[in-house]
Formats: structure tokens, sequence, C-alpha cells
């Protein structure tokens, strides 16, 4: 299975302002745009330097400085989880906008202590959900949805796009003597023998037998 991730690239505009030895017309000068404030997933590796928090950009060797403004801290709370406190590295897919020489982050859609940048998604692939005791893994997107059951063979079964509506995707299927329903929640989900967390709970009933997970979207 593919994994839905990763390169990321963050990038700067730099204005140029005439001095004061040009003769500019100012109704000749562009109106300066809006910034662009609207939240993207942006992926690369948050540490602590000092008393600061960076964010690096995969395949990049920039930084900027990292700001949670999600409600009440989630995301920072989130990533202390699994290390971030405690001065280790994190690789994070994070939903935010850079803003002057900041990212400003709202949403925690993965985290992995010291994880490397992964392959971002593609059209074939939305979301990936696991679980544990027993272990099992789901990817979905594309035409078909994935499940694989630890000890049980893989079941492949068509797949229509999930999407998300107030903070919840369901998707149902039969097919094959198969019923697959998928139930994706945005709430917080730590997987603590991956030491990871996750921006969505999981439920995944095939054929009467529901298990429980976290899941990412890809």
């Amino acid at each position: 299975m593919k994994l839905r991730h990763i390169a990321c690239i963050v990038s700067w505009a730099l204005l140029s302002l005439p001095t004061l030895a040009d003769e500019v017309n100012i109704a000749d000068l562009p109106a300066s745009k809006p910034a662009d404030t609207k939240p993207r997933l942006a992926y690369g590796q948050v540490l602590k330097y000092g008393d600061k928090l960076m964010f690096a950009p995969c395949r990049d060797r920039s930084f900027v400085f990292f700001e949670d403004v999600s409600a009440d801290g989630e995301v920072g709370k989130a990533l202390d989880l699994i290390g971030l406190a405690a001065g280790k590295k994190l690789y994070v897919e994070l939903l935010g906008f850079v803003e002057h020489d900041r990212l400003k982050a709202s949403q925690v859609n993965f985290a992995q202590t010291d994880g490397r940048c992964q392959v971002p998604g593609t059209a074939d692939e939305a979301w990936r959900a696991s679980g544990n005791e027993p272990g099992w893994i789901l990817a979905a997107g594309g035409e078909r949805v994935q499940f694989k059951r630890q000890g049980r063979e893989e079941v492949v079964l068509p797949y229509a796009p999930a999407v998300p509506e107030n903070g919840l995707a369901n998707y149902r299927v039969f097919e094959g003597g198969h019923t697959l329903t998928l139930r994706f929640e945005q709430k917080l989900c730590r997987d603590q023998q991956a030491n990871s967390v996750f921006g969505w709970t999981a439920s995944v009933t095939l054929d009467g037998e529901t298990l429980h997970g976290c899941a990412w979207q890809r």
C-alpha cells in the first residue's frame, strides 16, 4: 500500500520597495494583496531550539518559527504527548499557513517522534488508518479501499470519496459477499505503540466485526 504523503515547500514573497531617489507615481504601484491565510497541509519537522519552536519544511533547508493558533493550544498539547516538550524532534503534518516568519498551525493531521518525511498522497489514496490488538491497516482512495487484518487475507473493495462534513466522514459498500463501513471522526487520536498522534479516529466494520484505531488524511 502507498501512504498519502509528502514533499512540502513553504515560500516567502519578497516585496521590493522604491527608494526615495526613485521617481514613482503611487498610482502606478500594484495594489498590495492580502495575506493568504487559508490553512493548508504543511509537511516537515518541528523541534525546540532554546526556548523557541522551529518548523523546517521537508526537502528544504529553510525554517520558520512555529506558532500554535489552535483552540486551547490543542496542537501543542498533541505534540507534547509524543515528546516535543521533552526536546524530541517530530515529523509533522499540520494544517496551517505561513505569515511573515511563522507557521501558524491550527490542526494536527499526523505527527510522529523522529519520523522522516513521507511522500505526499495522490488521488489514489485519500485516507490511511490503522489500529492495534489485533493489528490492522487500511488505505482508501481512487476507486478502491484496501483493508488488511493481522493473520487474514487482504480485502479489496470499491471506493467512492468519503468527504468530511462537520468533522465526520462515512463510507459504506457491499461487494463480493462483504459489507464494509468506514467512519472517520475529527478527534485527536494517539497510537502509543507507534509514538504517533493523528487528527482523526477511525472505526472500520467488516462483515459485522468492528475495529477501532486512528486515521489521517493523505
